[in-house]
């Protein structure tokens, strides 16, 4: 296992900053996601662990050695990308055993290796099959496998299930996972998928234009966030926000609705309320907005309302007995201490 530092990393490509300063530890062992937006600069930091990107400075280190000098190869960590990079002319055996041959590795330590990989990713029947002969999520173990025989410090995955439909996507989640805990071997795994974020860290890193807003265990960045981007860009759906002009623990809305804070504040502010922490049945001691419905999708089990408070859009998750109330004014009901309450820049007030 490998313990990553990351310490005040730039990346530059001509005049663009890629990375900014980026400092990330990362323990032995641990699954830590990097979660953001397209090109806000995650893959470039997993390509940088990896050594497939020079970096324009600070230092990148596994067990307290620098390894900023040392190729892809000298630093012994396994990368698995999104396409899966499998050789097509090869079968599943000679994917797995070819960067050991490369390696001069004995034949019967190649065929312990392989035979270990196969077993536990459930190839062992497939062994004899050509890339184009399997499934998606087939070739993604096999990647994996090739990946794993390798027996690295450290596995590096570049949103590896983007191509895979939304079912399997969800199996391989779990199979990564367990895949991980079992070799209990340090990975590092880029998403834009929150979801997948919330599901598969044991850490999640939020990465915003080339720096890291906030490092936090799931439960944290859900509950605690520093800022209104973390805080929208965890939860699904995501966090409802509405502007506000705050005197102590009062706030006035744009259409004058007044609504209790549960912090200090002054001025201009934004209120944050998930669409989860929103009812349409009032409860003892909740507070009550009034909107109107815009539209809403039955998805069966729940329904997603949308709301118009004088302009602002209100996302609502709501059990599927409430029926629609389109076009007709409705209370909103919600407890004041789930409110979360950000300055005029986007910080959390606490």
């Amino acid at each position: 296992m490998a313990k990553i530092d990351i310490i005040n990393v730039q990346k530059y490509y001509g005049s663009y900053h890629a990375l900014r300063e980026v400092s990330l530890s990362i323990k032995e062992g641990e699954f830590m996601v990097l979660v953001g937006p397209s090109g806000c600069g995650k893959s470039t930091l997993l390509r940088s662990i990896a050594g497939l990107e020079d970096i324009s400075g600070g230092v990148i280190a596994a067990n307290d050695q620098p390894v900023n000098d040392l190729s892809p190869q000298e630093r012994n960590i396994a990368m698995v990308f999104q396409n899966y990079a499998l050789y097509p002319h090869l079968t599943v055996r000679e994917n797995l055993a070819f960067s050991l041959k490369i390696h001069k590795f004995e034949k019967s330590e190649i065929d312990r290796r392989i035979k270990l990989a196969a077993d536990m990713l459930g190839l062992t029947d497939y062994l004899s099959r050509r890339p184009k002969a399997l499934s998606g999520g087939q070739r993604q173990r096999v990647a994996m496998g090739r990946a794993m025989v390798r027996e690295p410090t450290a596995f590096l995955f570049d949103e590896p299930l983007s191509n895979l439909d939304a079912r399997l996507r969800v199996e391989m989640r779990t199979e990564i996972r367990n895949l991980q805990r079992k070799l209990r071997t340090t990975a590092v795994y880029v998403t834009h998928d929150q979801v997948e974020a919330m599901t598969m860290g044991d850490r999640i890193a939020v990465v915003n234009k080339g720096g890291i807003e906030q490092v936090g265990t799931p439960l944290e960045l859900y509950r605690d966030p520093n800022n209104m981007f973390v805080a929208g860009f965890i939860g699904s759906p995501p966090m409802n926000f509405i502007s506000a002009r705050a005197d102590g623990h009062q706030a006035v809305l744009e259409d004058g609705q007044v609504v209790t804070i549960p912090v200090k504040a002054h001025g201009d502010i934004s209120i944050g309320l998930r669409p989860e922490h929103i009812f349409l049945d009032k409860l003892e001691h909740h507070h009550t907005l009034k909107c109107k419905e815009s539209r809403h999708f039955d998805l069966g089990s729940s329904l997603q309302y949308f709301f118009d408070l004088n302009g602002t859009e209100i996302e609502v998750s709501a059990s599927g007995d409430v029926r629609s109330h389109s076009g007709v004014e409705i209370q909103i009901h919600f407890d004041p201490n789930d409110l979360l309450v950000f300055g005029a820049d986007t910080k959390r007030i606490r």
